[in-house]
């Protein structure tokens, strides 16, 4: 039988354990069809329970503390387990993996919907969190099999999109749920979303993985499980508890310590869990701080602006979610022109700008008062979508340049976990700053009420509306006018700190990143020490496969 002869990139894609790149034609967009639909999921669930949380109170009889939970079990369970299930996502196939996190968020789900007390949830949700966490990293991680250099960038802001369009889409969502049916049908949405992901996997996308991965690195699992999940629930356990809480400090610091061994450790063994040496580029490292920071002034803002639509605009979740389509409209108009714009003005130069177009969207945004119209809402919240297109969607793009082939699944699980983590920190930071803006302004119009009343209406505005209806009706308006004026303010400092945070991020972008480095976009050129070796004793003759900046010899 002729043998057939292997191009080098096969040869040194089979030496990494993986598979060639092999969907042609239009298998490839469906299979990103499948990656965007199992991202959507993601990013609708994220929003739509917030937004039911009064309703579950009601149904399930939850108490506060069980209706945080509800929320706090989906996060911690996502930001914990995300490093860990890259890491296996590589060794054992990220489609095979992807199919299982479906079928796991699926039926979990569906099991959510049909729950007849809080802490049958708040199980559920945990277990939908642990799904997420395959989920996240993998639908990043397929992305460099399938497309090629030149066609990553569109694929990587298409689905991009897909998570970032569920969050505002949640309260939409929501409200026409509740509305017109029970609340399990918040949960049961997701069956047919997760059943077209499964399908669209299964059939187009190929299987991929690391065949020559290393011993499992069990020890720095556990170490950055643990500590993600005690930074986490530190952050979460903040708002209430306050950041002065015996709790709180005792999370936050055995979290940090946690992770620093982790740093330690992984830096120190043979097999780690994941290569913390890729900080050593500077366009990944930089790539990564964009993601941080989008993470944490995009989310912060999300989580203090859908409140004020609902509470102090008076919208219902529906309402709030058609007010939110205009950041839909600017992530999407970002999406489609950034893979045009990156290739003409370079990547620094798509990061500085897609930053800077943010904090413009954020200080318009600031500008909106109590009683201010939707217009200006309406032109600042698509200038904010455009800026985050175009950070985001540049940022991933580079990360997954520089990230090894056979180190997807891990790498894309590092990056998604920082993102988590910025975004917690930026919820708990620039609520914060809103309470106490809100609390500063609104002291003046509490003198003479109840030390109770006073901490009611002081919590939230919704608790000042809630004390207001049980007062006089001079007294009463008087008091939600101010609650509404007080909170408007809160949200304004809100997004001038967050502002200033872009434009403090594009200033050390545009003056410290490199331009290129010799590491970016290298990395087929860069084997492996296995694939090195592979390729002495079975590479193809006369294929100078051994790059010059290596050294003068291959290794033995």
């Amino acid at each position: 039988m002729e043998a057939v002869e292997q191009s080098p990139e096969t040869v040194a894609r089979a030496a990494d354990g993986l598979a060639p790149r092999a969907v042609t034609g239009g298998g490839r967009w469906l299979a990103l069809g499948a990656i965007v639909l199992s991202s959507l999921v993601l990013g609708l669930d994220t929003t739509i329970v917030v937004t039911a949380l009064p309703t579950l109170s009601i149904k399930l009889g939850a108490t506060t503390d069980q209706l945080q939970w509800i929320s706090a079990a989906y996060t911690l369970a996502l930001a914990g387990f995300m490093i860990p299930a890259g890491v296996l996502a590589d060794r054992l196939g990220r489609r095979r993996m992807l199919l299982v996190a479906l079928f796991l968020f699926g039926a979990s789900s569906t099991a959510a919907s049909q729950m007849t007390t809080a802490n049958g949830l708040i199980f559920m949700r945990a277990l939908m969190g642990i799904a997420g966490a395959l989920i996240f990293p993998i639908s990043l991680a397929i992305l460099p099999t399938i497309f090629s250099e030149r066609e990553r960038p569109r694929a990587i802001a298409i689905g991009g999109a897909g998570m970032f369009l569920g969050l505002p889409l949640g309260p939409l969502v929501a409200g026409w749920l509740l509305t017109h049916y029970d609340w399990g049908s918040i949960f049961l949405i997701n069956g047919p979303v997760v059943l077209l992901a499964l399908l669209g996997a299964r059939i187009f996308i190929p299987e991929s993985r690391d065949s020559h991965a290393p011993r499992l690195d069990v020890v720095g699992a556990a170490l950055v499980v643990a500590g993600v999940t005690g930074l986490v629930y530190g952050i979460i356990e903040q708002p209430a508890l306050g950041w002065s809480n015996s709790t709180v400090i005792a999370s936050l610091v055995a979290g940090a310590i946690l992770l620093a061994g982790f740093t330690v450790w992984e830096l120190r063994v043979r097999s780690p869990l994941v290569d913390l040496r890729l900080f050593l580029n500077p366009r990944f490292t930089w790539s990564v701080l964009v993601g941080m920071i989008m993470g944490f002034a995009l989310l912060g803002v999300l989580f203090v602006f859908t409140p004020f639509l609902q509470i102090v605009q008076g919208n219902d979740a529906q309402a709030t979610g058609v007010r939110l389509l205009p950041l839909i409209g600017g992530i999407v108009l970002g999406a489609v022109g950034s893979d045009r714009l990156v290739a003409r003005l370079g990547v620094r130069v798509m990061l500085v700008l897609g930053l800077l177009i943010c904090a413009v969207g954020m200080t318009l945004l600031s500008f909106v008062r109590a009683d201010t119209g939707y217009s200006l809402i309406a032109v600042a919240l698509p200038v904010i979508g455009v800026g985050n297109a175009f950070a985001m969607f540049t940022s991933l793009n580079i990360i997954l340049s520089i990230l090894p082939e056979a180190q997807t699944g891990a790498g894309s699980a590092l990056t998604r976990t920082l993102q988590q983590l910025a975004a917690s920190f930026g919820v708990a930071i620039l609520g914060s700053i809103l309470s106490n803006s809100y609390r500063a302004k609104l002291a003046e119009h509490l003198i003479g009420l109840p030390d109770r009343v006073r901490d009611v209406a002081e919590g939230s505005v919704a608790g000042a509306a809630l004390i207001a209806s049980h007062m006089p009706a001079p007294v009463g308006m008087n008091l939600l006018n101010a609650a509404h004026v007080a909170y408007a303010i809160g949200m304004t400092d809100v997004l001038r700190v967050s502002a200033v945070v872009m434009v403090g991020g594009a200033v050390l972008i545009g003056t410290f990143m490199p331009v290129r480095t010799k590491e970016a976009g290298s990395r087929s050129k860069r084997p492996n020490v296995r694939m090195r070796r592979w390729l002495v004793r079975n590479g193809p003759a006369g294929f100078n496969w051994w790059p010059r900046s290596a050294g003068s010899e291959p290794p033995s």
